[in-house]
């Protein structure tokens, strides 16, 4: 299990756009952001508990769900996320930026989808429903942002309840709709693309490439002006991957030449799965 250092920071900047979301934006109008979050927020609003420590007891068992469903990697970057928006949460000052409360409904839900989407792109997630998310979307094949806001829209209902306030709370499912398209636009695991690689060293690269569970054809090929002999390896893969095989592809052989290409839709196995 490896974790960039570049992967760790940009889970911290993330943690720090969401408690932004939250502190400057959400929390002032009394707005939610869903699921794990919406509850600390709901719980915030009528109990002296602070947002921050009720955001972290609410994950610690969807983390430790996460870390027996969707690998260590993925939950250790969920954790160090979870424990940097609690921190971020209680270090960045509660100021009504916005008196509009739709204004911030709408700022406030691109922070945080900016936030939890850029942790998903390194690998990770900003815990809660994100987790569970990522648990559905690993054996079906929907988008992270549409599962989790049809995850969130029970907690809305509780909270118009609660508060007899149905323009709040209709008001932060807005907010809600507008984080998880922002996810989408930033995380895309359910995109899938296609790989050609045409490689000069097949043995040397396959060793590397077989190690991320994807299937691979091998396809025997020669070169229209030079008739030397290459190997073109085939795979199809999710976007959200594709920036680990690059890697993968240029440190066991920066010569090779890729051909990335969207792909449209897939018969047959394809497994979804986490890096």
């Amino acid at each position: 299990m490896f974790i960039r250092m570049g992967h760790v920071i940009t889970t911290v900047i993330g943690a720090l756009l969401i408690a932004a979301g939250f502190n400057l934006f959400l929390i002032p109008h009394q707005l939610l952001s869903g699921g794990v979050s919406g509850l600390s927020m709901l719980t915030a609003y009528f109990t002296p508990v602070s947002v921050s420590v009720m955001y972290f007891v609410y994950n610690v068992p969807l983390l430790i769900a996460g870390w027996f469903l969707l690998g260590r990697r993925f939950s250790l970057l969920s954790i160090i996320s979870v424990a940097a928006t609690t921190i971020m949460i209680a270090l960045v000052p509660e100021s009504m930026v916005a008196s509009d409360p739709i204004i911030s409904s709408v700022f406030g839900g691109v922070l945080v989808g900016v936030g939890a989407g850029i942790s998903f792109r390194v690998g990770g997630s900003s815990g809660g429903f994100d987790i569970l998310g990522s648990i559905v979307t690993r054996y079906r094949d929907f988008p992270v942002g549409t599962v989790t806001v049809a995850l969130n829209g029970l907690v809305i209902f509780v909270m118009g309840y609660l508060q007899g306030d149905w323009n709040l709370a209709l008001l932060s499912m807005v907010s809600i709709y507008i984080t998880g398209k922002v996810m989408d636009g930033i995380h895309v695991g359910h995109v899938k693309v296609t790989l050609f690689i045409i490689t000069d060293d097949t043995d040397a690269l396959l060793a590397r490439l077989l190690q991320i569970e994807r299937g691979i054809t091998r396809i025997s090929a020669e070169g229209a002006f030079s008739h030397s002999k290459k190997d073109v390896l085939m795979t199809v893969t999710t976007m959200y991957e594709l920036a680990e095989l690059k890697r993968i592809i240029k440190e066991a052989d920066p010569r090779a030449f890729v051909n990335i290409v969207e792909t449209v839709g897939v018969m047959g196995s394809f497994r979804k799965r986490s890096l």
